[in-house]
Order: structure tokens, then C-alpha cells, then sequence
């Protein structure tokens, strides 16, 4: 799960409370930011919270005098909890997440019409960032997947002017195939001082790297067949790579 969806996802659900029953204030008080209120079965009252970056469903009995804390299982065995607050909070916050990673800069690998998006961030320096690039080729090539790459600067000192270095190159998409391609044995030609445009853009993606919880590169990012955010914190095994590609 990623971490900090449920922090950033505070901003745009969060709803001035309603008069909460006291069993609920009660729990208020120990940390707890209610959300939301739902009907829940049983004749029970719902609410939707969070406690230290996680979703939490507090249900009241209908005489509005106890509450309890916890998950609710139907018949059947289902966590009607976890259904509500993945519904509630991390898909739709991830979703929100993965159109920012769209309007932010990123490099082409693949064909723009390709089925399948997957956003990486990477390093030029990471050593599993291209080998995530060279087993993912069979996807790429086969016009299946587009991966959209994210430079961030994070391993080396000289990693952010080895990122400016691709950026600011005429075809930065095809300097960075070529880069990935060699195994990262080309030389770049790395400026002395990163023009503030490029630096910002460095940046930009450092920053929504940390807000998506990421603290390693390769970072990949995908939609699941239910369209919620998954994210891989380093080379993935074979089988998460199928998973991830969309085999």
C-alpha cells in the first residue's frame, strides 16, 4: 500500500464533521481524524477515519452508546472495511496521484499509443533501473507498453547533472534509450551548473517521488485491472514483472 496516499487524500475528502456521537468524540480524542460518516449493516452508524496514515472504520451500536474500532466481515467472509476504505480513500487519492505523475516530465520509451503506461523513476546510476529498461524490452518493442521515465538525481553526487545531461538534450527520449541501451557505459556530457529550468523539473520529480512514498529507484508505478495505484520499490522479481508489464 502506498503510505502517503491516505495523508494526501485528506486534502480533498476531508468534510467539516457533523455532530459526532460521544463513543466516537471519545475516540476523536486519541488521534483518530474523522472523515466521513456511512451507513453501515445492522442497523449500525459508520465512520471513516484515519490513525497514523492508515484507514481506520469505527462502527456505533444503533443505540448510540458504544463504538467499536475495527473490521466488519460479512457472511461470506468479505472485509467490508477494507472494501471502504480502499474505495473511499487509496483509489481515488492514487488516482489523483497517477495524474500528476501524467502532467509532470517525463521521458518516452515506447510508442505513445501503447496500451499499457507504466511510470518508472530513475536514476542514470542505478544499476536495477537498467535492468528493469532491458527486461522490459520485449513489452516496449512489442508496442504493448510505453514506460515514462522520471530522472530524479538521488544516488550520486553526480547523478542530478548526469539527469540534466539526458534532459537537455535535443532528444532526451533517444539519448536516454541510447544511455540505457550501452548499460550506462556512454558518456554524458555533464554540465557544470544544471540550467534552472532543468533543475526545477529535477525537482518536481524528487518531490512526487517522496509524496508517493518511494525512497529507492527503480520506482514503478501502475494500474492494477481495477484501476487502483500499485507501486514496486526495486527490480521486480519475474513473475511482479508480468504483473507489472501486463502479461
Amino acid at each position: 500500500m502506498l503510505k502517503r496516499l491516505l495523508a494526501l487524500s485528506l486534502l480533498s475528502f476531508y468534510v467539516q464533521a457533523e455532530e459526532l456521537p460521544a463513543p466516537v468524540q471519545a475516540i476523536e480524542k486519541q488521534g483518530i481524524t474523522i472523515i466521513k460518516s456511512f451507513d453501515a449493516p445492522g442497523g449500525m452508524k459508520g465512520y471513516l477515519g484515519k490513525y497514523q496514515d492508515m484507514g481506520v472504520t469505527i462502527y456505533v451500536t444503533p443505540d448510540g452508546k458504544q463504538a467499536i474500532s475495527g473490521y466488519m466481515y460479512d457472511t461470506a467472509g468479505t472485509n467490508l472495511s477494507e472494501k471502504m476504505i480502499q474505495d473511499e480513500i487509496y483509489s481515488p487519492a492514487g488516482r489523483a496521484l497517477w495524474q500528476q505523475m501524467e502532467k509532470s516530465t517525463w521521458i518516452l520509451d515506447g510508442k505513445k499509443d501503447a496500451p499499457r503506461v507504466i511510470y518508472v523513476f530513475a536514476d542514470p546510476f542505478c544499476p536495477y533501473c537498467s535492468r528493469f529498461w532491458q527486461q522490459s524490452r520485449p513489452w516496449v518493442e512489442s508496442g504493448k507498453v510505453q514506460i515514462r521515465t522520471l530522472l530524479v538525481g538521488v544516488i550520486k553526487p553526480e547523478s542530478p547533472a548526469a539527469a540534466a545531461a539526458i534532459l537537455s538534450d535535443s532528444d532526451p527520449a533517444k539519448k536516454w534509450h541510447d544511455y540505457e541501451q550501452s548499460l550506462g557505459k556512454m558518456t554524458l556530457d555533464l554540465p557544470k551548473t544544471i540550467p534552472p529550468k532543468i533543475m526545477n523539473v529535477l525537482k518536481g520529480n524528487q518531490t512526487l517521488m517522496d509524496e508517493l512514498g518511494a525512497n529507492a529507484t527503480p520506482a514503478i508505478y501502475y494500474m492494477n485491472k481495477d484501476n487502483v495505484l500499485q507501486q514496486e520499490v526495486g527490480l521486480p522479481d519475474e513473475e511482479k514483472m508480468k504483473l507489472i508489464l501486463g502479461e
